[in-house]
């Protein structure tokens, strides 16, 4: 039988056997007469909050209003925005006496939005960081770590002395390590206007003064971006995998570049899938020198003890 069409304030009797013993089920999103089975209602609206609070003083704090906090806005997204349109909320026009008073009310709204020079340098750094993460296509969390790196330098007065620009590449760099995407030093130089070794100095600086503990790249990130950026099928990749899982077995990859590691598994799985690409296309890709695939691919051939027909 169909559902009335009511809503959950009015649902307090059963319009089938006129019961008042009415039970809604949060897990089906439904109100149920418990006296016959009869849904009264079906699909029901969580009118309640997105998010959760584990104690009173979390639930004061939260509010269910506005856009969501964000730290690549200096100040997190919640400040109050005066468009130029002259509109009210109806959509009809000002009147001429109004539009004096919402100019002057924007332009004090921009003035004091970004109060000091603190502020004015976040708001400068943070844009940078949005600038540089969408040309390199970085995902939404290595930007919002990347902007969390920058506040706690900021907080501990770590930016004296230092370009805003090659901490900002810096501290993107440390995100992409964290959140482990596949970066180098020099992908970030190339969209930055700091060259890569500003950033690199910056980057050590940042991880020694802040006490991050940042783990070894895997050669494995690399891998999918090679076969990705070099229209590789995925069979490819996944022999390049399994490549690269036998010689860290064997310890192959100690004390070597991930990078070359990467070039090289690469370079193996192609020509072992027919789908050849040359040392000079993959080492242009991978940012190493054709001779650093040469030497990482002799080794592994001569340890894996592969049979490879040039």
């Amino acid at each position: 039988m169909k559902p009335e069409s009511l809503s959950s304030s009015d649902a307090r009797r059963c319009p089938e056997c006129g019961s008042n013993r009415i039970m809604k089920d949060h897990e089906s999103a439904e109100i149920v007469c418990m006296g016959c089975g009869y849904v009264v209602i079906a699909n029901l609206t969580d009118q309640g909050p997105e998010w959760r609070a584990f104690d009173s003083e979390q639930l004061e704090k939260r509010a269910r209003a506005g856009a969501p906090t964000t730290f690549t806005i200096h100040d997190k997204g919640l400040s109050t925005t005066i468009d130029w349109h002259d509109r009210d909320v109806h959509g009809q026009r000002l009147p001429q006496g109004q539009k004096a008073q919402i100019y002057r009310l924007r332009k004090w709204q921009r003035r004091i939005r970004v109060s000091d020079a603190t502020e004015r340098n976040l708001a400068f750094a943070l844009s940078e960081i949005s600038k540089i993460s969408n040309n390199l296509n970085l995902p939404k969390n290595v930007i919002e770590t990347a902007s969390v790196i920058y506040r706690k330098a900021v907080k501990e007065r770590l930016i004296r002395g230092r370009t805003i620009q090659g901490v900002t590449s810096a501290a993107i760099y440390v995100a992409c390590r964290q959140c482990g995407v596949a970066r180098t030093l020099e992908d970030i130089s190339q969209v930055s206007p700091i060259n890569k070794k500003e950033v690199g100095r910056s980057y050590r600086f940042l991880v020694k003064e802040l006490n991050y503990f940042i783990k070894p790249v895997k050669a494995g990130l690399y891998i999918t971006k090679l076969c990705n950026q070099l229209t590789l099928q995925g069979n490819v990749e996944e022999i390049a995998h399994k490549i690269l899982f036998a010689a860290s077995e064997l310890r192959l990859t100690s004390g070597r570049g991930p990078t070359g590691i990467a070039a090289a598994v690469s370079y193996i799985a192609s020509i072992l899938t027919g789908e050849r690409k040359t040392q000079r296309e993959i080492a242009e890709i991978a940012q190493v020198t054709e001779v650093t695939i040469r030497n990482r691919y002799k080794e592994l051939v001569e340890r894996l003890q592969f049979t490879i027909y040039l």
